[in-house]
């Protein structure tokens, strides 16, 4: 382990958070001799504190802190007290993740020019497209370990996954497939291939499935040039008067106040606290708010447009065991406005132990129905609902008027409104998901609304020009030149696949840039 660095260096670089993107950030730069503090507010676990027990995981890995939430979504009413799940721990949610690693496609990224005026909706197009961002998904893809790409061999599939291709054969779809995972199928890196135990969302007893906890930031602590502090949590951070950061101020694991001071800083502290940070660093020089003169931080929150359809038969299915997420059907996922929205979506399968299946079947209801499903656990299939999500410039996190932390600090509101175009494209894909299920013999099949959010992003996006948004094309703050956006908070658009991956690569591609400014001393 290396020596601690001092709380006066400032030659470090600082990075706010240690999942998918801070994770990723602090191992491409201490590999680049680049001097890196990691400052995360949860705690540190190991692969030998993982149980296969998903309530257990789930009071271990959730970020607990109060947040408030707004708007007409179906969340505000399920879920008032936790909208969106994401993890507090080293590794943050690629600890949780089920490991689906998909690109995002070309028209993903150009969804003003693409999609048009949709009214209603902030579309914008990334400064960057997927031709640009290739070779790093390749380099992503790579270390992740993804399954059937670069040699990796594709997982096998599961009962619940051949229940899925079977239906999408029925209905005449032909973009069925072994789902693209950051989980060895055969050793690699270090790491065993998967076991096929279930349970991938309670942490990976085997190692097998790619979460920084044990594969990056590791790595990034054996060069010597990086240190990890758990339990550190940022509340705001400081800069000096010609704009630059100097440091940040953090809580220690006792309660008390630290001042770190860097070089640079790099948030990565997911959708919500990154931008709560960034609000919550208010100052006469930025007074809406770190790095906001655009007033963009904090709006267009994304969380994909998503829902459950399960389905259950006469013989059984044991939904639960092998791979979470084996097989995906990604026809809908085209661009095809005929059908009524822009965008599209995924069907990507869904599993869950028998405490989150009848907790989440009908949330608050109760009677003969919810019974009859849960007594017929065994012989259920289940898919989820993954699309994309305009962007709109009233969803949003804001700092609560009155209410704070256990540090004093206001805590944030998540507002969303569902967009009529995000309604439509749910419909259609809870029929579709029915008349797939109902194809292959399904008896019966439920709808299930949205639960709390976990692919949260947008909040601080990407834009070409500062008046649009809070950061460049290499997350870099209009406003603030050593300061960066390194989550998924500076995602333009959310597509219709899963973030994680293109966080990543977005990081390796970042770390790129940071280092030769660095080395120009440009930052």
């Amino acid at each position: 382990m290396p020596t601690p660095f001092e709380l006066n260096d400032s030659s470090v670089v600082v990075i706010i958070g240690s999942g998918a993107g801070g994770g990723t950030l602090a191992n491409e730069l201490a590999q680049k001799g680049v001097s890196v503090v990691v400052l995360e507010a949860g705690k540190r676990i190991e692969i030998g504190d993982f149980k296969n027990d998903e309530i257990a995981m789930f009071g271990l890995f959730s970020w607990f802190d109060p947040r408030t939430t707004s708007g007409t979504w179906s969340v505000a009413k399920t879920s008032p007290d936790l909208p969106v799940w994401t993890c507090k721990l080293v590794g943050g949610t690629t600890v949780h993740w089920a490991g689906c690693a998909l690109r995002f496609q070309e028209h993903e990224f150009k969804t003003r020019t693409r999609y048009g005026d949709v009214a209603g909706a902030s579309l914008m197009d990334w400064p960057i497209g997927l031709q640009e961002l290739a070779p790093y998904y390749d380099r992503a893809e790579i270390k992740m370990g993804v399954s059937g790409t670069h040699g990796m061999p594709s997982l096998p599939t599961n009962n619940n996954g051949k229940v899925l291709v079977a239906g999408a054969k029925k209905l005449g779809y032909t973009k069925y497939q072994a789902t693209k995972m950051a989980i060895n199928s055969v050793p690699h890196a270090g790491r065993a291939g998967c076991q096929q135990a279930g349970f991938c969302c309670q942490g990976c007893t085997f190692g097998a499935k790619w979460s920084t906890l044990y594969t990056e930031i590791p790595a990034a602590e054996a060069t010597g040039k990086c240190e990890v502090r758990s339990e550190s949590q940022v509340l705001r951070i400081e800069h000096d008067a010609s704009g630059k950061v100097t440091g940040v101020v953090y809580a220690d694991r006792a309660g008390a106040m630290q001042r770190q001071k860097a070089r640079a800083v790099a948030l990565a502290a997911n959708s919500i606290e990154s931008p709560r940070l960034l609000l919550n660093s208010s100052s006469s020089q930025f007074p809406h708010g770190l790095a906001n003169s655009s007033g963009q931080v904090g709006c267009n929150y994304m969380r994909h447009t998503s829902g459950a359809v399960f389905a259950i038969f006469d013989k059984p299915v044991h939904f639960y065991r092998g791979t979470t997420q084996s097989s995906i059907v990604m026809d809908e996922a085209r661009l095809d406005p005929k059908r009524g929205f822009v965008g599209g979506y995924n069907l990507e399968l869904l599993a869950q132990g028998l405490p989150s299946f009848a907790l989440n079947l009908a949330p608050g209801a109760w009677g003969r129905e919810r019974a009859s499903a849960i007594d017929h656990y065994a012989n259920t299939a289940g898919l989820w609902i993954l699309g994309e999500d305009l962007a709109r410039a009233t969803n949003r996190i804001t700092l609560h008027a009155d209410k704070k932390d256990k540090f004093g600090m206001p805590i944030p509101n998540v507002h969303s409104d569902d967009h009529l175009n995000d309604l439509t494209l749910r419909d259609h894909a809870y029929a579709q998901a029915e008349a797939l299920y109902k194809s292959v013999g399904a008896k019966r099949t439920v709808r299930v609304p949205p639960f709390p959010a976990s692919h949260n992003m947008g909040t601080n996006r990407m834009s070409e020009k500062p008046r649009d948004g809070v950061v460049n094309r290499f997350g870099q703050a209009h406003d603030v030149p050593n300061l960066f956006v390194s989550d998924g908070s500076q995602f333009t658009s959310s597509a219709a696949e899963n973030p994680t991956l293109t966080i990543v690569a977005l990081a390796i591609r970042q770390a790129e840039y940071i280092a030769d400014q660095l080395s120009r001393r440009a930052i």
